[in-house]
């Protein structure tokens, strides 16, 4: 039986993804980020258990790949490596600092990592969806933060607004971005209908059912006012 330690475990696992960038390189496959990093870091740990010279490495590791061996934008996004070796008189931290660049050849392209390209114009949201506005008034002693997907009915019990109003709506805000009451402050909000098959489960647990159904806002209205909820 072979007990592995998790810096062991670690090395096998990048010893296995650049086993899998030396086959892609063989097959003129160019290398993502995640394999031009464990080419890199695996040459350089293999030449340090061979104990050759630190500088030497570090001058073998910036020569192993160009920006022709990888994705367009790899290289620029590996702007430093740093990498803990095993030397024979202990461990060293050796630090490359963009190891993948352009050769002499290699075409300078416009990709930035990370980079958004927007379309041309302006994009309203919810622009066909019937809007109303409604004011909020936050009674209690905390901001309460209500997101962009949230039926707006089912709100914090303490904000105190027409709930019937609200009924079947949302914030009129893009998905993953919100509001925030913040205590005795009111507030004036804009609301628009919740799309789709406009089934609402889970949330306060008022509704947990489909929106249209026959008497589903009134009994919601009930449960809402039993547990406290302002303006139900």
């Amino acid at each position: 039986m072979m007990n592995l330690s998790p810096t062991e475990m670690d090395r096998l696992v990048i010893f296995n993804a650049a086993q899998m960038a030396r086959r892609n390189r063989s097959l003129g496959i160019r290398l993502s980020h995640p394999e031009a990093v464990a080419y890199i870091t695996d040459e350089v740990m293999t030449a340090a258990r061979r104990n050759l010279p630190y500088a030497e490495i570090r001058d073998m590791a910036g020569r192993l790949l160009t920006w022709d061996d990888v994705e367009p934008g790899v290289g620029q996004m590996i702007p430093m490596l740093y990498i803990e070796c095993m030397f024979a008189e202990g461990t060293k931290v050796m630090a490359l600092f963009e190891p993948v660049g352009p050769s002499d050849t290699s075409v300078v392209d416009d990709i930035v990592p990370g980079e958004i390209i927007p379309g041309d114009g302006d994009i309203e949201s919810f622009a066909s969806l019937a809007a109303i506005t409604i004011d909020v008034t936050n009674t209690g002693d905390r901001d309460v933060q209500v997101r962009s997907h949230t039926h707006f009915f089912e709100v914090n019990r303490a904000l105190l607004f027409d709930r019937a109003a609200a009924w079947g709506r949302k914030v009129d805000r893009p998905a993953g971005a919100g509001i925030r009451f913040e205590p005795g402050v009111t507030k004036s909000v804009r609301l628009v209908p919740i799309s789709g098959d406009r089934v609402v489960h889970g949330q306060a647990g008022l509704v947990n059912g489909s929106l249209d159904a026959p008497s589903a806002r009134d009994d919601a209205l009930q449960r809402a006012r039993a547990r406290g909820y302002l303006g139900a």
